[in-house]
């Protein structure tokens, strides 16, 4: 009896957890209230470029997820930048000039951003023939 208790036990606190994870979600967000526009139009405009830029401090977030003190003065910086008729590619144009095209979390393809792109691809290659190199190592030593 004990057995079949515990087992319930574990499956509804599993099922709990995996509820609090998925429902979580929604709320992660950090964008406060004293941010938000009144029109929502602009608030749209501005979460869809938010989720565009990169934060600085945390680097795979976007300022749109980040509670750093950066991550909220750009989140304003767009925010005034839309009050004052900037255009989507303007307030882009503007970020970039200012800190390069690493702020942007999906960077141009171009020849200062070459790096970006493909030096993951370079790193896995070099790790597989690292691997594999040392894999013939041991097998040869292991023959012999």
């Amino acid at each position: 009896m004990l057995n079949k208790n515990y087992k319930l036990i574990v499956f509804l606190n599993i099922i709990v957890f995996l509820n609090l994870i998925f429902f979580s979600q929604n709320f992660l967000h950090s964008v406060e209230p004293e941010e938000i526009m009144l029109n929502k139009e602009q608030e749209v405009r501005a979460r869809n470029i938010s989720k565009n830029i990169r934060c600085m401090v945390c680097q795979n977030q976007s300022i749109d997820d980040s509670n750093a003190p950066l991550a909220k003065d750009l989140r304003l910086l767009i925010r005034d930048k839309i009050k004052s008729g900037h255009e989507n590619k303007e307030i882009y144009d503007f970020l970039v000039e200012r800190y390069g095209d690493f702020i942007l979390l999906k960077p141009p393809l171009k020849s200062s951003t070459f790096a970006l792109w493909f030096m993951p691809l370079v790193f896995l290659l070099i790790g597989i023939i690292v691997i594999l190199r040392h894999n013939k190592k041991y097998i040869n030593k292991k023959n012999n």
